[in-house]
């Protein structure tokens, strides 16, 4: 939008026979103004959106370090009622620790984290043959908060993946990319869900 304005004011500004009326050399530092003007305007345009995606990618953190902190309380909260199911704790284990060990890359880190929101899905599911489980009231506490956790997630997930999608258009855009490949910004990677059972939170049933 700032390169748009810039433009139309030039336009305007020679239209308007501005630059007949002074001297050439004026000319060449008004031109030069104007051109400092979009280069600093886009230069911060592009740092805001890049500390916005981090900020956002920051959220996604912090909720999947609370769910990271709930899981092994659940787990145990199962293995007191549900003896005969070691194989999905042991699944949920072993995904929560994938997901704690992934790197900052947003599509390891999405990889992960879906394969932990499949593994509690199942657990969840298994807790339905388990009545007293399902009576116990810290069970019913905890998946309560997963699935809080969990759309809160989601929320952090769409914020981020809108905060990349402004990123990359205005990298992608000329004369945007000019200034962003001198700068050194480069397109991101969105933190994409890969099917549509894990865009479903965590059920709550009673």
């Amino acid at each position: 939008m700032s390169s748009i304005i810039i433009g139309v004011l030039i336009v305007l500004l020679v239209a308007s026979g501005f630059f007949d009326v002074i001297e050439w050399e004026f000319n060449l530092i008004a031109i030069g103004v104007l051109v400092i003007v979009w280069l600093v305007v886009t230069f911060n345009r592009l740092i805001v959106l890049r500390n916005r995606k981090d900020e956002a990618l920051s959220d996604i953190d912090v909720q999947a370090k609370r769910r990271y902190d709930l899981i092994p309380n659940l787990v145990e909260t199962v293995k007191g009622y549900a003896t005969h199911e070691q194989g999905t704790l042991d699944k949920v284990t072993q995904a929560r620790t994938q997901a704690m060990n992934a790197s900052g890359n947003p599509q390891e880190k999405a990889e992960t984290e879906n394969m932990l929101s499949g593994t509690l899905k199942t657990l969840f599911a298994v807790s339905e043959n388990y009545p007293d489980l399902k009576a116990n009231a810290n069970f019913l506490e905890l998946q309560r908060e997963l699935s809080d956790t969990e759309n809160k997630m989601m929320a952090s997930r769409r914020f981020f993946n809108n905060t990349v999608k402004d990123l990359n258009n205005k990298i992608q855009t000329f004369p945007n990319n000019v200034i962003a490949g001198m700068m050194g910004f480069k397109e991101e990677k969105f933190f994409e869900v890969t099917n549509s059972v894990e865009t479903e939170p965590v059920s709550v049933k009673f």
